[in-house]
């Protein structure tokens, strides 16, 4: 296991300070496959260190489409290379450093960008049937705000408009993540890394094997990291997303719970919302009633269109299937689709 540091090019006393750290492993997603899950369990293994901000995002590239106006504290990533090696100061000599931006894996140039300063780094890439990633992508857009067409149908109906400017949600400042056919192209977007990194430096993990025995894959995880195979680490499960019911309420929450963690990034109704609400309000019983409230259980897919979108997708799935050298056509049900 060997540790990776920024030279600064010093010498004499100043050289035997410790140098700034950076990753040696990259887990790059995709989102909504378990990366969330995985970052925390691996946060408890002794031999590794994983910033408390899952998601610093350094290695994005500025959306060109992004709407005019956003202001750049509404971007919740970390800038500055400085602020970025900050993330990784408290890491000891004998641990490795990862980090975990699950938007890397679907951005142009990510690739390029972690190699031209990480170029030894090890990547993780985590994939989930292309259907079922979708439908939870596109809750998760609707949670966040960025998107406000609850039907995934009309929602993927509206992509070529979206690339020409036009139905794209006011809190929405990255378009980008709202093209949710451009997401599902694994193989192009694993050959990205792969010509940055090679293929023996990549771990390529399927969501299915991770649901249904995570000490396994977080075992294959340690080894190919390098580290020590220990006791079992204790898993992790993440809320699943939920439909959101008054979209009004969830808004003021939102805004509010924005103020709260960020208040650069808040706009003046939640930093209002966030300073009027009393304590008693900000308690685990009260949350619990607002979410029965304001969330539902997701509603059933449509069955017609997720048989059209397998359709649609099947040959992005053959093609993972022979790059993976793993039959994910009979895994994912797409044996089924002519």
């Amino acid at each position: 296991m060997q540790a990776r540091s920024v030279s600064d090019g010093s010498t004499g006393d100043a050289a035997a300070a410790p140098r700034p750290r950076l990753p040696d492993f990259f887990i790059v997603g995709h989102q909504k496959c378990g990366t969330t899950a995985l970052y925390e369990m691996l946060r408890a293994h002794p031999q590794i260190f994983l910033p408390d901000v899952k998601e610093p995002r350094y290695f994005t590239p500025d959306d060109p489409r992004r709407r005019r106006g956003a202001p750049a504290a509404s971007r919740a990533r970390t800038r500055t290379l400085e602020a970025y090696l900050a993330l990784f100061a408290d890491a000891t000599a004998q641990q490795l450093v990862g980090e975990a931006s699950p938007q890397y894996l679907r951005l142009p140039d990510a690739a390029q960008r972690i190699a031209e300063l990480c170029p030894d780094a090890r990547i993780i890439a985590i994939l989930r049937e292309p259907v079922a990633f979708l439908r939870s992508f596109h809750l998760q857009m609707l949670t966040n705000n960025a998107e406000n067409q609850k039907d995934l149908r009309k929602a993927v109906a509206l992509e070529e408009r979206r690339r020409q400017g036009k139905r794209i949600p006011r809190s929405c400042w990255q378009p980008a993540t709202l093209m949710y056919s451009e997401h599902v192209r694994y193989v192009e977007q694993l050959r990205s890394f792969e010509a940055c990194f090679s293929r023996e430096r990549m771990l390529v993990l399927i969501y299915d094997d991770y649901r249904r025995d995570n000490q396994q894959i977080i075992h294959a995880v340690e080894r190919f990291l390098g580290v020590d195979e220990g006791p079992s680490i204790p898993s992790i499960d993440t809320a699943p997303n939920r439909d959101v019911r008054f979209a009004a309420l969830h808004r003021l929450a939102w805004g509010a719970r924005r103020a709260r963690l960020n208040p650069a990034s808040a706009r003046p109704l939640g930093r209002a919302v966030n300073a009027l609400t009393p304590a008693p309000l900000r308690g685990d019983a009260f949350r619990a009633r607002w979410r029965q409230l304001v969330y539902r259980e997701p509603r059933p897919p449509d069955e017609r269109f997720q048989r059209e979108l397998r359709r649609r997708f099947k040959p992005e799935v053959v093609a993972l299937s022979e790059y993976l050298d793993r039959d994910l056509v009979a895994l994912w049900g797409y044996d089924a689709i002519d």
